[in-house]
């Protein structure tokens, strides 16, 4: 299947060019796994990691996932670079331009960042985020570990539990997985769920809801207190009595063979209880794996018209 030049979100890709992503990464992933774990696709392309917030699961795997397809990496630190002195986004791109990258993968607090960067720049950009509007590689992560341990996700029911209303990755995974047929519901503090969210994602008023629900997947997100203005629960020692994943709960989810997925970084004692770490269905670190995989995918896919050749 032919690459885009960028990826910005999840809705504007086809369920066609999804499935071709899912599918590419499941070679990748049996890769990484070897005892080789590079290939020469990307040998003479140049990748550059622009993050103007703070990352490490992102960043990393992106920098793990060019490197296995032989690209060279550059990793631009904001915190040091004249952008401190008030350069703009427009101007750091036509100095990176100007060095011949073939890839940028931008995270930034403003929506719509990414979009505006690819306007502006013959290299495929990657949104790694951007406000709370979208993160499509987790939405692709989230995906593929889903169908790795369930199978096609027609039917599938996942609920997302947590702060909806400022999260990137609640917006890039559910849509992903509604476009591939799965039910998705929402759950958490009343001011933390989106009106405007699909009418077809039903919304839960208590735990016991999303139990009687019977989600094959509880999908935990931590609460954004860099996004928020106020606080929309008295405590976090409240949030966790209320919405976040206790021993007792921890002990029905077991009983039931309820998976549970986390995009990091986990905050212990308010999504969740210590135990859920070591539970055996608990899927945060295969993430993690899977995200490599999936970026791999992503890079191989986009098509750059930077004009230097793919081996």
């Amino acid at each position: 299947m032919n690459g885009r030049k960028d990826l910005l979100d999840i809705e504007s890709l086809s369920v066609e060019e999804i499935n071709y992503l899912l599918e590419t990464a499941g070679p990748f992933k049996n890769l990484i796994r070897q005892s080789v774990k590079k290939m020469p696709p990307l040998r003479g392309r140049h990748v550059l990691t622009l993050f103007y917030e703070p990352s490490t699961r992102t960043r990393s795997s992106f920098e793990i996932a060019a490197k296995r397809l032989s690209a060279d990496v550059t990793n631009f630190t904001v915190s040091t670079s004249s952008v401190v002195k008030g350069e703009s986004i427009i101007d750091t791109i036509d100095t990176l331009q100007a060095m011949q990258v073939d890839y940028i993968i931008v995270r930034h607090g403003a929506a719509g960042v990414p979009n505006l960067i690819a306007k502006h720049t013959r290299a495929s950009v990657i949104n790694a985020g951007d406000g709370h509007h979208a993160h499509p590689t987790q939405g692709l992560l989230d995906a593929f570990t889903i169908k790795e341990v369930l199978g096609p996700l027609t039917g599938r029911r996942i609920a997302i539990i947590g702060d909806i209303q400022h999260s990137r990755v609640a917006r890039s995974t559910s849509m992903i997985l509604r476009k591939l047929g799965a039910q998705v519901g929402v759950f958490g503090p009343g001011p933390l769920i989106p009106e405007d969210r699909h009418p077809d994602m039903q919304s839960f008023r208590t735990f016991d809801e999303v139990f009687d629900w019977q989600p094959e997947v509880i999908y935990l997100l931590r609460i954004q207190t860099e996004r928020q203005k106020e606080q929309f629960f008295p405590s976090l020692h409240e949030y966790h009595r209320l919405y976040g994943v206790t021993d007792e709960r921890l002990n029905y989810i077991r009983g039931k063979g309820i998976y549970i997925m986390h995009p990091g970084p986990v905050n212990r004692g308010v999504e969740l209880v210590d135990g859920v770490m070591t539970y055996e269905r608990t899927l945060i670190n295969l993430q993690v794996e899977n995200g490599i995989a999936a970026r791999m995918a992503v890079l191989y896919w986009l098509q750059p018209e930077t004009g230097s050749q793919r081996e």
